[in-house]
């Protein structure tokens, strides 16, 4: 696997005391999706004032509203003190360094990082909505999201989504090595 390309970002301490408990989304349909996920997380636990701090099971999803092969998602909860703008900046080098191109809507992928909570915060600007405006009828954010927060999801959003194909494939332990903790240990 190639080294990810370098990319700039504001100057944080790495030292800086994480502010806000941001959660992404991560999902792969292209190539090693295993290690492409892998390879985020070490991605995102390198940024300047953010660490990874919990990360989901893996599950295997079905594409939706595209054609392709299946998916493999988990959820990320990481401490930062970025900016929402300045992650989501990092986030899409991330996955351009991965191989992401953008020909179409819902393309197929090797890496696609999304910003599903930042902290408490209501973001609508052209570029970032937070919370993520589609998270809620999607069964690959919100089983792996109730995972790591079961008090944020509503057993009604569950049920919701509950006749979408999804299946876990592995415990958080699949992302052990990837980042500063081990996630057998959380």
């Amino acid at each position: 696997m190639s080294r990810p390309q370098r990319f700039a970002l504001p100057t944080v301490p790495r030292e800086a005391p994480p502010a806000e408990p941001v959660f992404i989304g991560l999902g792969a349909n292209l190539g090693q999706r295993a290690e492409h996920l892998r390879a985020a997380l070490a991605a995102m636990d390198a940024l300047p004032g953010t660490r990874v701090q919990r990360v989901s099971p893996l599950y295997a999803s079905a594409p939706v509203d595209a054609d392709g092969p299946d998916y493999l998602n988990a959820v990320a909860e990481l401490g930062t003190a970025l900016a929402p703008e300045a992650l989501l900046a990092a986030l899409q080098s991330i996955e351009q360094a991965a191989g992401r191109q953008r020909p179409y809507r819902h393309a197929p992928r090797p890496l696609d990082l999304d910003i599903l909570w930042f902290g408490d915060r209501v973001i609508a600007t052209p570029g970032l909505a937070v919370p993520h405006p589609r998270m809620a009828g999607r069964a690959f954010v919100l089983r792996p999201l109730a995972d790591l927060v079961p008090q944020r999801i509503a057993p009604a959003a569950l049920q919701a989504v509950a006749g979408q194909a999804i299946a876990r494939v592995q415990g958080p332990d699949w992302a052990a090595g990837s980042f500063s903790i081990e996630p057998s240990k959380i």
